[in-house]
């Protein structure tokens, strides 16, 4: 495995960073970063761009017990539904699924999400939400449906709610239902201003109160939530992206399972960006992945990771530090991210997102990264 380097606060403050005026001028790079983006022995690449074929938006979901991870994504930026892969060894190796879905999973659009969702009975199912069926004026949050762990699929009616893209995080309840999140502008149209808004499942999926927004920002434009329970289980925290990109992400935090939020407020700069998702490791701390957005980052527009404590988060302090994960080389523009983040039996995680992977004609890949938190750890300290 090829040498890397921690970046030290004072190293990165070296970089040529984006020129900006007034407010945006002041902030900085406050926590160190470590890269890991070339070393490529870490990459699988579920499904290659090709010059044609723009591969977009995945996530994933595991299994409890197992190291069987499922991706879904679309074709084109925002487009149609209809990939979905497997891996039965924590991301190492992937199957296409694709021709055993139902044929009109096809026709659904724009960034699918996968979930498992446990019923008042017991019984566990997956299931994938798409923004629209058809064009993207079409009924709101169609689904495909697995009743036996993903071996087979069925397609299901739509929800019916107007949505820029379908959920982006759920999360489960003390009571056993269930609160997605997802966001809207006007009519249901992506344009600002934007507002999150949640809804609340009691049967495992099947039916969904009536969405309420949560959370909505003079001036700024909430969007992309993921919502994650405290370490005491007392408390809800959701991460937002901020769709003006002028300052800083958004969060909010709720101590009475989502019946009321605080009001949105910024997130420690170093986790500013897109589609946040992410996973308690075991030694309590939490790593987000996202597409970089952080004003004045070195690693801005590539796929990184902020590595901290949830009273980091709930104090606002920086975190420990950065993972660049994946270098993007779609040049001049933000595009990537969404991703998927598991972690497996070894303590490896899987991290996955959508990236120009490589310098020529070929448009995005799905591609996965995989690590264990003790390797970045050791790499930080290596500069300390």
């Amino acid at each position: 495995m090829s040498s890397i380097r921690a970046l030290t606060l004072l190293q990165i403050t070296s970089f040529a960073f984006l020129t900006v005026s007034g407010l945006e001028a002041e902030e900085k790079p406050n926590l160190p970063l470590v890269d890991i983006s070339g070393q490529k022995d870490r990459h699988v690449i579920i499904s290659q761009g090709t010059e044609e074929i723009y591969q977009g938006h995945p996530t994933t979901l595991k299994l409890p017990g197992k190291d069987t991870i499922f991706a879904v994504w679309c074709i084109n930026h925002g487009g149609s539904a209809g990939p979905m892969a497997r891996s039965d060894d924590g991301g190492t190796s992937w199957t296409r699924l694709d021709e055993t879905l139902p044929p009109g999973f096809k026709t659904h659009q724009n960034c699918p999400s996968i979930f498992r969702l446990i019923a008042p009975d017991g019984k566990a199912r997956l299931w994938v939400w798409s923004a629209a069926l058809g064009k993207r004026g079409g009924p709101g949050m169609p689904s495909i449906m697995s009743e036996d762990e993903g071996v087979t699929w069925k397609e299901m009616p739509p929800l019916g709610f107007p949505c820029v893209m379908t959920f982006s995080s759920m999360v489960r309840l003390k009571d056993g239902s269930y609160l997605g999140l997802y966001h809207v502008g006007p009519d249901g149209k992506d344009r600002p201003p934007l507002e999150v808004l949640q809804t609340i499942t009691k049967d495992g999926g099947f039916t969904w109160s009536e969405p309420k927004a949560v959370a909505s920002v003079e001036g700024k434009n909430p969007c992309e939530p993921f919502v994650f329970r405290s370490p005491d289980g007392k408390e809800l925290c959701c991460l937002m992206r901020e769709n003006t990109h002028k300052g800083r992400s958004l969060l909010m935090f709720s101590s009475d399972e989502g019946e009321t939020w605080s009001t949105p407020a910024d997130t420690p700069w170093g986790l500013t960006g897109d589609r946040h998702m992410g996973i308690q490791l075991e030694d309590g701390r939490w790593i987000f992945a996202f597409r970089d957005m952080a004003i004045n980052s070195p690693s801005w527009g590539h796929f990184v990771a902020w590595v901290g404590s949830y009273d980091d988060i709930k104090n606002n302090r920086p975190g420990e530090y950065r993972i660049k994960l994946l270098h993007s080389h779609a040049k001049g523009i933000r595009d990537c991210g969404y991703p998927g983040m598991e972690l497996t039996s070894d303590g490896t995680i899987v991290a996955t997102t959508y990236i120009k992977y490589a310098e020529g004609p070929e448009k995005h890949s799905v591609v996965t990264t995989r690590f264990k938190i003790s390797e970045t750890d050791a790499l930080l300290n290596e500069e300390k």
